[in-house]
């Protein structure tokens, strides 16, 4: 059986202070008793989550990263909301317990949820399904499966009808993301120029709006360690909202790196979606049509678009490191990881297909 994705030591300069954090967790999780102790997961590379333990309890802590200087980006209280409304209804979403809105706490925002257990993939599969084709494809399809399921959940009647604003939400996107690049820039990348450029003069008219995750990928999904093909639960909603939910395909599709992309975009790929049996990016796309029944006749513009909007999440974070509001030695690679994805993007400019 596969490993249960586990905890590390807390990361140098991300530590919680448990003198102001101790009373707070033992109210919030109903443990006046116990040692407490904090661990940190190790994925993840915007909100910081942690393991925290008061005696026999325990419970995920979520909060913004330190030094951020996008807030949207890292609101706490829209996090806790859309878990509060679809954990009722909808299995893969974690319950979430309480939400700290004191920043005297921890200096911001934060909300714990419960843990779910299972596997998380991130760069390699489990060996057991790694070698297995068949499998890998069940994965694939598991994965389509679980995004066209999420986009068919009606907003409206799990109370997320205000959550969004899906009218003009592709022209907002592209502006949106555009001045985030612009605000966090730190180095001269012309191929970021020419794809917002080329986003802003092709975009396209939306289908129905539906509830967006905006960060679907491989190691956002918990499988379950009896039966890798089946994802249990969903992670980081973060970014969710109500919207165009091609726009969620495209991210998807971006961060989908196939076996023959340039080895720049391959060294940077965040899931092992190249191995034998996996979908292609077409495939992929050709089985949400078919779970769906969307149109995908703009694939393209969805797919530069993801690719775009990630390439400034990394930015980002780049920006939070080159200012040193971060330590994390990960960080340091991924104003490369800004190119890959602008070149991948720009060469993909006016194509019509996949």
């Amino acid at each position: 059986m596969a490993a249960i994705d586990g905890t590390r030591p807390v990361r140098p300069g991300e530590e919680l202070p448990l003198e102001r954090l101790d009373p707070y967790l033992r109210e919030a999780l109903g443990a006046p008793e116990g040692e407490i102790a904090i661990e940190q997961f190790p994925g993840g590379h915007s909100n910081l989550t942690y393991l925290v333990r008061v005696g026999e309890k325990e419970a995920v802590l979520r909060r913004p990263p330190f030094g951020s200087k996008v807030k949207t980006a890292h609101d706490m209280t829209r996090e806790f909301r859309v878990l509060s409304k679809l954990s009722p209804v909808y299995s893969r979403a974690p319950k979430p317990i309480a939400l700290c809105e004191d920043e005297s706490i921890l200096g911001g925002k934060f909300y714990l949820m419960e843990r779910r257990r299972g596997v998380i993939v991130r760069r390699t599969m489990p060996e057991s399904i790694a070698a297995d084709p068949a499998a890998v494809r069940a994965l694939s399809e598991s994965f389509v499966a679980t995004l066209a399921e999420l986009h068919a959940i009606d907003y409206q009647s799990v109370g997320l009808g205000d959550f969004g604003k899906p009218a003009g939400y592709v022209e907002r996107q592209v502006t949106g993301w555009t001045k985030r690049y612009q605000d966090s820039q730190t180095d001269e990348i012309p191929e970021v120029t020419a794809v917002s450029a080329w986003l802003a003069e092709n975009k396209t008219e939306s289908p129905h709006a539906s509830i967006l995750h905006n960060d679907f990928k491989f190691d956002n999904l918990i499988l379950d360690p009896a039966g890798l093909t089946k994802i249990i639960a969903i992670l980081d909603w973060e970014m969710a909202t109500v919207g165009d939910p091609l726009m969620d395909l495209g991210t998807s599709l971006c961060y989908w790196v196939e076996a023959g992309d340039p080895e720049d975009l391959r060294r940077m790929k965040m899931g092992p979606t190249d191995l034998p049996g996996s979908f292609t990016r077409r495939e992929l796309a050709e089985a949400y049509a078919a779970k769906s029944g969307r149109d995908l006749g703009d694939i393209v513009f969805y797919y530069c678009f993801g690719l775009f909007k990630t390439a400034v999440v990394l930015q980002q974070i780049y920006y939070r490191y080159a200012k040193g509001l971060t330590k994390d030695p990960r960080f340091a690679l991924m104003i490369d990881g800004v190119r890959a994805l602008a070149r991948q993007a720009a060469a993909f400019m006016g194509r019509r297909e996949l």
